[in-house]
Parts: structure tokens; sequence; C-alpha cells
């Protein structure tokens, strides 16, 4: 099965707004995640004044629906109105693989499908109409 969810950027406050999607929403954050909690491999890649601020943050909102977002890197600045992606996520690579050779042509790839520290296949991209994209399939283990 496949599935969408939206997946929100934000300049340091991802915390403190998705603790007000939780009042509206209710649940539990299923995940949370900090950049300080990115593993040794991948460190380099993110600054000590990042290490609070939001990685990976998914709060379910319903059974087929849930809220995701994080905090932009102190290197990068969120544009409101730009700042939302979609989340897709597929039960196989090959769905995987499809689904963002498709949406990619003619727009731009930000990260080539690949598996990740946090157990995914993944990738991202923006397609030739300005829409961002999140790709990802769940490693199985065999």
């Amino acid at each position: 099965m496949t599935t969408v969810n939206p997946y929100l950027t934000f300049n340091g406050n991802c915390e403190e707004a998705f603790i007000f999607y939780k009042a509206a929403f209710g649940g539990e954050f299923q995940f949370v995640g900090r950049y300080k909690d990115v593993p040794a491999t991948d460190r380099q890649n993110f600054a000590i004044e990042d290490d609070q601020k939001i990685m990976h943050i998914s709060l379910p909102i319903s059974t087929e629906t849930i809220l995701m977002g994080c905090d932009n890197p102190a290197r990068e600045t969120t544009t409101f109105g730009d700042n939302i992606t979609l989340s897709i996520s597929t039960d196989s690579r090959v769905k995987a693989d499809q689904i963002f050779t498709e949406l990619s042509k003619g727009g731009n790839v930000t990260m080539q499908m690949a598996e990740t520290f946090w157990g995914s296949y993944f990738g991202v991209l923006t397609d030739k109409f300005g829409i961002h994209w999140t790709i990802s399939s769940e490693l199985k283990e065999n």
C-alpha cells in the first residue's frame, strides 16, 4: 500500500508547533529525534547549534495519516509557503523507485534513493511543478 502524509519544515520552532498540533489532534508522538541523535557517521552534516532542534517528529492524526515535521539546520532557511513536502511511503523498493523516477522527470533531485541510518530506502526531489516530495520504503530484514 502507498500512503501520502504531509511533512512540515520549521526554522527552529518545530517542537513548539507539534506540541500545539498534539493538543489539537490528540494522540502521542510516534517518534521524536533530534539532530544530536544522528549517528557519528553522519554527524559532520550538522552543526553543534542544531543539536536540540528536531531532526524528525511524527504524530499520527488518524489510522491513515501521520503529520510529520523537522527543523531546518542552521545553515538553511525555511521559506513559509514553501515548507510543506508530501511524503510518500511504499511497501517496496521497486514501487519507491518507480514513483521517484516518474516524479523526478523534469524536476530537481536533492537526494537520490538510498538506504538511510533510520532504516528506510529514501529519496528527496522537487518535481517540475515545484512540489517537494520524499519517497521512502522501510528496509525489511532478510
